[in-house]
């Protein structure tokens, strides 16, 4: 009978041998990982290509939460499964500059500050200290050039309401705000499930190839046109224009995503509904990640 691999002192150690948790951009290598040789997940696993890597999501929560970060229009990068520094160290900004200095408290010392036990985990005789992660952690622009993060964790609803768990949710909090970064806390509760279904379905040509520039304009002028009419006439008639079907998918969905074209996001999956155009306010309020919702208390 085959055994589920569990975490022990010597695999986090093998982590750290190889870099996981290192890198920006394409060259970060996440904490956990969804493969073989991990451990296996509570969640649902999924895998999404995107900006040149295939990004590791261990739950629908996490994976939803990505494509709420990818609507976001200075978002520069983001590192899923990100480990917290058990002892004190750099800002997570320094990778990318090393301006972003100094040094910041790390779980443990901020465990024992706020009177609570940090974890742990034993095997082979060891005893190691557990390394906390972040689902999510954002790095965004800001107008003059310079970067800022945002911190997101995903959990189920109430998860509060346990009292260990909202204990490591106190440390993972105070963490980022040791480095001045903002960090949400997202349950489904946050967003509408039409919404996510929408993402979910679309997906495909939102983050598949990127669409020909003319055609995001061509899309972004004239949707106007097609408010109150059926995503299949819509679909139909730049497809008419662009030779393609995908084409005009990609375009249409890409537009959406960027915010050039102000979807109704609860609209049904079905083509022959109506799109509905509505204020870029009620657009981006169906976005928690833009909105900054979160659940934490």
């Amino acid at each position: 009978m085959r055994k589920t691999k569990r975490f022990t002192p010597d695999l986090l150690d093998r982590y750290e041998r190889i870099g996981r948790g290192l890198g920006i951009f394409e060259n970060y290598l996440p904490w956990h990982r969804v493969s073989r040789s991990d451990p296996s997940s509570i969640g649902r696993s999924h895998l999404q290509m995107w900006n040149g890597r295939q990004r590791e999501f261990l739950s629908d929560g996490e994976w939803i939460g990505f494509q709420f970060c990818t609507m976001l229009q200075n978002l520069i990068d983001i590192r899923e499964q990100f480990p917290l520094q058990y002892e004190k160290g750099m800002h997570e900004l320094f990778p990318y500059n090393v301006r972003y200095g100094g040094t910041f408290p790390g779980t443990r010392q901020i465990a024992s500050d706020l009177g609570i036990k940090h974890p742990r985990l034993n095997g082979n005789g060891r005893s190691a200290a557990w390394v906390m992660t972040t689902d999510l952690l954002l790095t965004l622009s800001r107008p003059d050039g310079g970067y800022y993060l945002l911190a997101i964790a995903h959990k189920p609803i109430n998860s509060q309401e346990k009292k260990r768990t909202k204990q490591l949710l106190d440390i993972e909090s105070a963490y980022w705000k040791a480095r001045g970064v903002e960090w949400l806390l997202i349950t489904p509760n946050e967003y509408l499930p039409e919404v996510a279904f929408t993402l979910r379905n679309s997906i495909p040509w939102a983050l598949g190839l990127a669409a020909n520039n003319e055609h995001i304009v061509t899309v972004a002028e004239n949707i106007q046109h097609f408010h109150g009419r059926s995503l299949t006439s819509c679909l139909c008639a730049f497809a008419e224009v662009f030779g393609s079907m995908d084409l005009a998918q990609r375009a249409f969905w890409q537009c959406v995503w960027s915010g050039k074209v102000l979807l109704d996001l609860t609209r049904g999956w079905r083509p022959h509904l109506p799109i509905t155009l509505i204020s870029a306010e009620e657009f981006w309020k169906f976005n928690p990640i833009a909105s900054r919702r979160t659940s934490w208390n």
